[in-house]
């Protein structure tokens, strides 16, 4: 997944596939913990898209939140 992909997304989408990520994580690792998993390579592709959607996820919010007032010294 690319983050070009993913900047085009809403903030609900980008949620949504936080969800999804991080039950395929647990899913994937679960995999390859009970010897079930064939490509050990999705562990690190998952948490490297995982990591991206959380980014985004965070620079979305945080552009969309009006800034707070500084306190007067």
């Amino acid at each position: 997944m690319k983050a070009k992909e993913l900047r085009e997304r809403t903030v609900e989408e980008l949620e949504g596939m936080l969800r999804t990520l991080e039950r395929q994580m647990f899913d994937t690792r679960f995999k390859n913990f009970t010897n079930r998993l064939d490509d050990t390579s999705l562990i690190s592709k998952t948490r490297r898209d995982l990591a991206r959607v959380k980014t985004l996820l965070s620079a979305k919010k945080q552009s969309s939140e009006p800034a707070a007032p500084k306190p007067a010294t």
